[in-house]
C-alpha cells in the first residue's frame, strides 16, 4: 500500500506569483486547463496501490480548496485529505509534524512531491526503480539534468555513476557541483522518520542551549533538502532517479505559461480530448491549445500555438491569442491580440488593443536549459517579462500595453509599457 503527499505551502509563499495569487492559492492556479495541482494527483491516483493523497500546507482551509478536493475525489476515486500545519514548518517539518497519518494504515512507502513543479512524474518509474537500488528502506529523488549555470539554482546532487547512490548533497551552491539537480519529488519509506526526528531532537537541544523563545516551532522546521538529504547522502540510503522527460518549476507567474505549454504537449499522449482541434464553423487553431467548453468564441480568432483558454471566456471576431492563458469571465473584444500574457479573471480587453509580453522561456538550443526565476527588477528597471492583468482590470480600446503587470479592478486609460500599475 502506498500513499502520497503533495506540499502546498501557503499564503505567505507565491508572493512571486502575484498578482495571480491574490485571487487564488497559487496550487489551484490553472495550468493547461486544470488547477496545478490536479496534474500531481492525477500522476499519483494511477500508481497502482495508491490509497491516499494528503497535501500539507498552511493555507486556512477554504472553499475552493474543498470544492477542489471533492471534485477530484470524485474524478480520480481515492482518498484526498488536507492537513494544515500551524505556521510555515519547511519541507520535512510539514511530513514529520503529521507522520503519524501519513503512517496509519501502514504504507510500505509513499511520495513527497512539491506543488509548484510541473512533470510527467514518472512515479511508477520511481519504485521500480527503488525495488531495484539499495536496500529495501533507501530513499529515491527524482533528478533531471540542468546546464552548468543553472544548476546553482538549485539542490544538486552528486551521484555513484554505477548505483546512482547520491554521494554528496548541496543546496543552491554558490560554485559548480553538478549538474544533476533536484526536481522536487521524492519517494520514502517511513524510515524517513527516524532521520528527520533526529534532526528534530538535535534543533530541540539547541534551542535549550539558547533562550526560552517560541522554541517548539522553530524545532520543527524542519527542511528536506539542507537538514536531511545532506546528511544522508553517502550513507548508502539516499538515490537519485535520472528522468529524461520534461520538468519545470513554477514559480513567477512568467514560468506559469512555459509549464502550461510542456503540459499541453503531453496531452496528446494523455488527453487527446483536452486538445482543440480546428473544426468547421470554430475558430483557427495552430499548435496545442486548450478550450474550456463554456468559452464562447468567435470563428473568425485565431488561436495558438500554447494557449489555455478558461470558463465562460468571450472571444470576439478576428482576435488573435498566442502563447497566453486567459482566465474564467475574461472577455477580449473584436479584432483585439494577446501575444505572451496572462488575462485575469472577469478582465476585458477592447477593441484593436494589443496586450503583448516577453516570454521568459528557457534557451531553446540547449536540451538542459531550464526557466531562470528572474528578478522583477534588474538594475533598477523591469525585467521584460510577459504580461499580467489583475482580475476585472479593463484594457480600452485601441491602446498598447507592453511587458506590464497590472493590478486587480483597474481601468486603464492609455498605453503603458515595462510598467507596473499599481
Amino acid at each position: 500500500m502506498l500513499k502520497a503527499v503533495v506540499l502546498i505551502g501557503g499564503p505567505q509563499k507565491g508572493t512571486r506569483f502575484r498578482p495571480l495569487s491574490f485571487e487564488v492559492p497559487k496550487p489551484l492556479f490553472p495550468v493547461a486547463g486544470v488547477p496545478m495541482l490536479q496534474h500531481h494527483i492525477e500522476a499519483c491516483a494511477k500508481v497502482p496501490n495508491m490509497k491516499e493523497i494528503l497535501l500539507i500546507g498552511f493555507f486556512q482551509p477554504n472553499e475552493e480548496l474543498t470544492r477542489f478536493m471533492i471534485n477530484a475525489q470524485q474524478e480520480f476515486k481515492i482518498s484526498i485529505r488536507y492537513l494544515q500545519e500551524y505556521s510555515a514548518l519547511g519541507t520535512g517539518g510539514g511530513i514529520y509534524h503529521f507522520r503519524d497519518q501519513i503512517v496509519s494504515g501502514s504504507p510500505e512507502a509513499f511520495f513527497v512531491l512539491n506543488a509548484d513543479v510541473c512533470s510527467a512524474f514518472p512515479l511508477t518509474e520511481m519504485l521500480s526503480f527503488q525495488k531495484e537500488h539499495g536496500e529495501p528502506n533507501s530513499s529515491v529523488i527524482l533528478g533531471t539534468t540542468a546546464n552548468r549555470t543553472q544548476s546553482l539554482n538549485y539542490g544538486c546532487i552528486v551521484e555513484n555513476e554505477e548505483t546512482h547512490e547520491v554521494l554528496h548533497y548541496v543546496e543552491k551552491p554558490s560554485t559548480f557541483v553538478s549538474d544533476i539537480i533536484n526536481c522536487g519529488v521524492y519517494l520514502f519509506s517511513p524510515d524517513i522518520f527516524q532521520h528527520i526526528g533526529a534532526v528534530f531532537q538535535k534543533n530541540q537541544q539547541d534551542m535549550l542551549l539558547e533562550e526560552p523563545t517560541n522554541g517548539w516551532h522553530r524545532a520543527e522546521a524542519i527542511r528536506l533538502e539542507q537538514d536531511i538529504f545532506t546528511a544522508l547522502a553517502g550513507t548508502g540510503k539516499l538515490y537519485v532517479y535520472k528522468t529524461l522527460k520534461f520538468w519545470s518549476q513554477i514559480k513567477s507567474a512568467g514560468s506559469a505559461i512555459y509549464a502550461s505549454r510542456l503540459y499541453l504537449n503531453q496531452y496528446h499522449k494523455t488527453h487527446p480530448e483536452r486538445l482543440a482541434s480546428n473544426k468547421e464553423g470554430g475558430p483557427k487553431i495552430s499548435g496545442n491549445v486548450y478550450i474550456h467548453p463554456t468559452a464562447n468564441i468567435d470563428p473568425t480568432a485565431k488561436l495558438g500555438p500554447n494557449v489555455s483558454i478558461g470558463t465562460g471566456v468571450t472571444i470576439g471576431a478576428g482576435v488573435r491569442v498566442r502563447e497566453s492563458i486567459i482566465l474564467h469571465g475574461a472577455n477580449l473584444q473584436d479584432h483585439c491580440c494577446v501575444l505572451n500574457s496572462i488575462v485575469g479573471w472577469d478582465s476585458t480587453v477592447g477593441k484593436w488593443a494589443r496586450v503583448e509580453g516577453t516570454p521568459s522561456d528557457p534557451n531553446p538550443n540547449d536540451p538542459y536549459a531550464k526557466i531562470d526565476s528572474e528578478t522583477l527588477f534588474r538594475e533598477g528597471k523591469l525585467t521584460p517579462s510577459i504580461t499580467i492583468l489583475g482580475c476585472n482590470v479593463t484594457i480600452p480600446s485601441e491602446v498598447i500595453i507592453l511587458n506590464s503587470i497590472v493590478l486587480p479592478h483597474k481601468d486603464l486609460n492609455r498605453s503603458f509599457k515595462n510598467q507596473i500599475i499599481l
